[in-house]
């Protein structure tokens, strides 16, 4: 049998102790969830946040739940009202939850119960640098990421930034789960890569639920 040239590709991926890709888990309702997006955005629609030290961050990002990451010149943190539109966050939809709920689970995390989603647009040239999650209030949840639209890498390193990241790729419908001794680690995305996407154009967009508060 000749060997799989992308084994990384294929079949869930242990990514290290208490980190997962669950691979095509969100496919099945792929269509539902990007439009459940398009109904939180047309609330909250999508802008490119500040950083602390004044920089604007290349990938848009929106939020629904009962709390919103945010970040300004007064730091990186959650926040229960959008300082665009002074009014709450859009609910998250119960699809979203459900889902979370679900990859936490498949994952060895039950009962995980997100009240925070933050949604990234990325467009090609687009990364995330390598950072932490950790404006939460505390780490026994896990970290839950559903990647839909354009193919992504997915950085995946350890508990210090100096350490090397693995290189992940993602496809639309894939979910990575981490938590536990893993909870945080440094992670990011490489520069997103030209594509066209059939349900999503020239874009790449990523749900993270987090237990913020």
């Amino acid at each position: 049998m000749t060997p799989d040239l992308f084994p990384e590709t294929v079949g869930d991926l242990a990514l290290g102790d208490g980190a997962m890709v669950l691979r095509g888990f969100a496919l099945a309702i792929d269509a539902d969830l990007l439009a459940a997006i398009d109904q939180v955005t047309a609330a909250a629609p999508f802008r490119h946040l500040v950083t602390p030290g004044g920089l604007r961050m290349s990938v848009a990002m929106t939020n629904c739940g009962t709390v919103g990451w945010v970040s300004d010149r007064r730091g990186y943190r959650y926040d229960p009202v959008d300082p665009d539109s002074g009014r709450p966050w859009p609910a998250m939809p119960a699809l979203f939850a459900g889902l979370a709920a679900r990859a936490a689970q498949a994952a060895g995390y039950a009962g995980f119960a997100p009240d925070a989603c933050l949604i990234n647009r990325y467009a090609p040239g687009t990364r995330l640098t390598l950072h932490q999650d950790r404006d939460e209030r505390d780490y026994m949840a896990p970290i839950v990421s559903v990647s839909l639209g354009l193919p992504a890498t997915f950085l995946f390193g350890g508990g210090e930034r100096r350490d090397r990241p693995r290189r992940v790729p993602l496809a639309h419908g894939d979910v990575v789960v981490w938590g536990g001794p893993t909870r945080l680690a440094f992670h990011g995305v490489a520069p997103l890569a030209e594509g066209l996407h059939p349900l999503t154009g020239r874009l790449r967009l990523n749900l993270t639920f987090r237990r913020a508060r």
